[in-house]
């Protein structure tokens, strides 16, 4: 089952590393580090079933392109 409280011990610390992760980065670049990121991470849980989950909620309340951009947090 997917996690979606708060579970990290130094939330704002842990906002602080990933702001700097991407610091002086192109778009690009920052787009590769979040793809090798996300794996990592994906690696790390291993349940698909709970990747799945995460995959779903992530994508809530955002609109394919062409329709309404309206961006709605779910989070």
């Amino acid at each position: 089952m997917l996690n979606t409280e708060l579970n990290i011990a130094a939330p704002d610390d842990f906002y602080e590393a990933l702001v700097a992760l991407h610091r002086d980065l192109t778009p690009e670049q920052n787009q590769l580090v979040n793809a090798r990121l996300i794996l990592l991470l994906a690696n790390h849980i291993g349940d698909a079933t709970v990747l799945r989950q995460a995959m779903a909620r992530s994508r809530e309340g955002i609109n394919p392109v062409g329709q309404d951009a309206t961006l709605r947090a779910t989070a």
